[in-house]
């Protein structure tokens, strides 16, 4: 471990040697129960033999072939596969290697769309606070979060920030979900009549956010009225599924939950399962055909996009979340890992909010449950929980800076999808003994 940069250089982490179900292994052999999926990736649990068969049997066929020669059959077939339950009038796939790599291509997309349409004007972009969409350049200036931004704001791309749809915080006393939706979304016009419609590309934002609030789904009608007003001042409508698409919330796409269709959607993480690093953005016909009827070439590319192996593997991972039943049991497990916090934390002072979709949920953690006032930053009460939920043998994933880039705790979990009833009860039991020793 010496000649590895590790994420950070004062905390090395053990050495996992084995993954089976819904647990990982150290080299010491201590058993990790994977509540959050490492980062909301592994869907499927870290021993699905249909999946490994698929990468072995690629790998012997033929591991790599470079797209400025050659496409796959594996890419084709997930391709298909894909389209045929994606949103109405997403009609093509742009295969990555990752999350960061699909919200980048996503934004670049957007922009040589209006170029090739002859709107060049069109340079900027609209996103929320607290939102997070990736750590490549552009991604990073997208997302709301001011903590990961700040020593890398002198290379960002323009973006404009409105505020996130949060009901827990930003519905105000008296106000009905509907009305705190709708308020928040008419943001988004304001601002795109401060900027000008006409130096505007897209809004992009996460139908569920993730990371940096922690499985916070919007209000009814919120994404409607976005829907709305993109379509009446032409703008594109990005949404990045990275971390709330691919069954994670109930569904295959997040926004079907929501009676809309995207310009372009960003996926990854659960796509591959973690078997191989594969993303995707996906786009609209309408968005296609302008480049096919115009310049015919995406001026984007990297070595390992639609990679055979890792389209082989996400093959089978898609075939799985969807005529498989997995999604359908990320809905039902979902709800009962839902129930099971309820019953646990419902009451419990340190704990604000209980949220999420499937098998996605956020609890908000906060010094003082009836003023919502939380934690102190420097007592990095996340930090601590997270330390003592890995101590306990429960891998989960606490972020600070929730409120706004700096104040606010909470907990993020994601667990495979074919968790069990007794793994759920081993969950929340070791979430409990976690909060016992941080937060009493």
């Amino acid at each position: 471990m010496n000649h590895v940069f590790p994420r950070h250089t004062k905390a090395l982490p053990p050495v996992a040697v084995r993954g089976e179900g819904s647990y990982l292994y150290d080299e010491s052999g201590k058993q990790y129960l994977d509540g959050s999926g490492g980062a909301a990736v592994s869907c499927l649990g870290h021993s699905d033999p249909d999946v490994i068969n698929a990468i072995k049997a690629q790998i012997d066929a033929m591991a790599f072939a470079h797209t400025g020669f050659f496409t796959s059959e594996p890419a084709e077939s997930l391709a298909d596969q894909l389209i045929a339950h994606a949103p109405e009038g997403i009609d093509r796939v742009y295969f990555v290697s990752g999350g960061s790599e699909a919200v980048e291509a996503a934004l670049k997309l957007a922009r040589q769309y209006f170029l090739e349409i002859g709107q060049p004007k069109r340079s900027r972009f609209i996103a929320r606070h607290q939102s997070y969409h990736g750590n490549t350049l552009a991604a990073l200036a997208t997302g709301g979060n001011a903590w990961r931004k700040e020593p890398f704001a002198p290379l960002m791309i323009g973006t404009s920030h409105i505020s996130p749809c949060y009901e827990y915080r930003g519905r105000e006393d008296g106000e009905t979900p509907e009305a705190y939706g709708l308020r928040v979304a008419n943001e988004l016009e304001e601002e795109l009549l401060r900027l000008g419609p006409e130096n505007v590309i897209g809004f992009i934002a996460e139908p569920v956010v993730g990371a940096t609030l922690g499985a916070v789904p919007p209000v009814p009608g919120y994404f409607k009225r976005v829907r709305e007003i993109c379509d009446q001042y032409g703008i594109l409508l990005i949404l990045d599924e990275v971390m709330c698409g691919m069954g994670r919330t109930g569904t295959l796409f997040a926004s079907e939950q929501e009676g809309i269709s995207p310009d372009i959607v960003t996926i990854a993480k659960g796509l591959g399962a973690g078997y191989q690093p594969i993303g995707a953005t996906l786009c609209s016909k309408a968005i296609y055909e302008a480049i096919e009827n115009g310049s015919g070439f995406f001026q984007h590319g990297h070595t390992y996009v639609g990679h055979p192996t890792a389209c082989a593997a996400a093959n089978v991972v898609v075939g799985k979340l969807t005529h498989g039943g997995l999604t359908a049991r990320a809905k039902i497990m979902g709800e009962k890992l839902d129930s099971a916090l309820q019953a646990a934390f419902a009451q419990h002072p340190h704990i604000g909010d209980i949220r999420g979709r499937g098998m996605f949920r956020g609890l908000e953690v906060v010094e003082d449950r009836a003023t919502k006032q939380p934690f102190d930053p420097a007592l990095a009460i996340n930090n601590k929980l997270k330390k003592a939920c890995f101590n306990a043998g429960l891998i989960c994933y606490p972020m600070g800076g929730t409120i706004d880039g700096k104040r606010g705790d909470h907990i993020l979990l994601a667990p495979p999808f074919i968790i069990t009833d007794a793994q759920i009860d081993e969950l929340v039991s070791k979430l409990d003994q976690a909060f016992l020793e941080v937060l009493s």
